[in-house]
Parts: structure tokens; C-alpha cells; sequence
């Protein structure tokens, strides 16, 4: 067993960039079931609200706040139909990957890497094996993995569990990772990347729940974790 810290992961913001993925599946599926459409704007609003670590759960509450109730199961079977599609065509594959090739090995030399995640494992896979087939992520704890999503404490203390005495640091883009961090007493860095929609309302939430640094991606992260 590793006795090396462990550097867990968010996927969503930090390793991959989601904004023609799982944004644009939120936007999809409330204009199919609303006719309106929501701004990338408005979706940062509710994110920032925290407590909405869920697209799903996301989506409906949108739906509703449009003025239209559907049930949660027809919204999850929307967004997953046009999240993965067939194959060859579903909104995941316009994901991009954001560390630049070495960073991962490099930080895999020093630290045990780890995912924590409100994506489903089967989310996961695709994404990890079309980018970082290569990366050893020792630790995987995914939505489905836990009793309580983000903010929740639980995955952080899941992977603490099975690392007793490790220090662990996590790496999340959200009010929710960062929350999680803070119940788990775990060392958050906070990404926001440039373009993100209030950017600036995103850092400051960030900082309020303990940030130790806001990043504009995940590949400065080497400078913050060798102070």
C-alpha cells in the first residue's frame, strides 16, 4: 500500500473540459423539454448555489423553475440518450482533455493519484480510456460509490479510509468540491478557468470555503503543491 499523499481529483472542470458535454446535455434537455433556453450564465448561477452537483437533478429543477414538471426518470433518460448517443455521436466525445501530456506522470511520481467524482463509473470510463489510458488513478470513488453526492464529505473520507494517516489534497472546480473538502478537513485547490462564467463569483466562493489557491487550470498545479 501506497504511504505516499494522495492527490484526488475532480473529472469534470479539472481534468476535463465539459461545457459541449455536460453543459450543453443541461441545455439540450431543458429546451426539449421547455422549448427555452437556459444561458451557460444561468447554469453557473445555480452551480454556484450549491447543491446542484447532479445535472440531472439539475436539469429538472430547471425544467420546473421554466415552469414545466417532468419526472426525474424521463429527464435521466433524455440526458443520457443524448449524452453517450450511439456511440459515434453522443455529446461526450466533444470533451476535451486539459493537462498537458507528462503532468499526470509526473505527478503520479510523487503522489498517488485519485478521482473522486459525481459522475457515474460509467461515465468515467470512456473519458479516462479515450485521454489518460495510461494514468494510474489508485483510487476511484464515483457517484455511485457513495450515499451522499458532493457536498458531501463522503467520498474524500471513503479514499481517507483506505489510506489511514495519508495526507490527502483535492482538486475540484465547484462550491460543492469545495464544501466536501472543507467537511473532509482535506486541503482544497480551486480551479477556475478563464472563461468560465462568473469567473470572479466563482473564485471568491472558492476562497470562502477554504481554497488554499484558485488555479486557471489544472496544469499549474505543480508550483502550488511544491511550496
Amino acid at each position: 500500500m501506497s504511504n505516499r499523499d494522495v492527490l484526488v481529483f475532480d473529472m469534470d472542470g479539472v481534468l476535463a473540459e465539459v461545457g459541449d458535454s455536460y453543459r450543453e446535455s443541461i441545455v439540450q434537455t431543458v429546451l426539449h423539454f421547455t422549448g427555452k433556453t437556459i444561458s451557460r450564465e444561468a447554469i453557473q448561477e445555480y452551480k454556484n448555489q450549491g447543491g446542484w452537483n447532479n445535472d440531472w437533478a439539475l436539469s429538472q429543477k430547471i425544467c420546473s423553475d421554466f415552469g414545466v414538471e417532468v419526472s426525474y426518470q424521463q429527464v435521466v433518460d433524455y440526458f443520457v440518450e443524448i449524452f453517450f448517443g450511439d456511440g459515434t455521436n453522443g455529446l461526450i466525445l466533444r470533451e476535451k482533455w486539459i493537462p498537458r501530456d507528462g503532468l499526470l506522470e509526473r505527478l503520479g511520481e510523487t503522489f498517488e493519484l485519485a478521482l473522486f467524482t459525481g459522475r457515474l463509473r460509467s461515465e468515467i470510463a470512456p473519458t479516462v480510456q479515450r485521454f489518460a489510458p495510461e494514468v494510474p488513478f489508485g483510487l476511484v470513488v464515483a457517484a455511485d460509490d457513495v450515499m451522499n453526492g458532493k457536498p458531501a464529505p463522503d467520498g474524500l473520507l471513503q479514499i481517507a479510509r483506505l489510506r489511514p494517516g495519508v495526507k490527502l489534497w483535492y482538486v475540484g472546480d465547484t462550491v460543492d468540491d469545495a464544501r466536501s473538502a472543507e467537511s473532509a478537513g482535506v486541503p482544497f485547490i480551486g480551479i477556475a478557468a478563464p472563461d468560465v462564467p462568473l469567473r470572479d463569483e466563482v473564485v471568491a466562493l472558492l476562497k470562502q470555503h477554504g481554497a488554499i489557491a484558485v488555479l486557471n487550470d489544472v496544469n499549474e498545479i505543480e508550483e502550488v503543491l511544491s511550496r
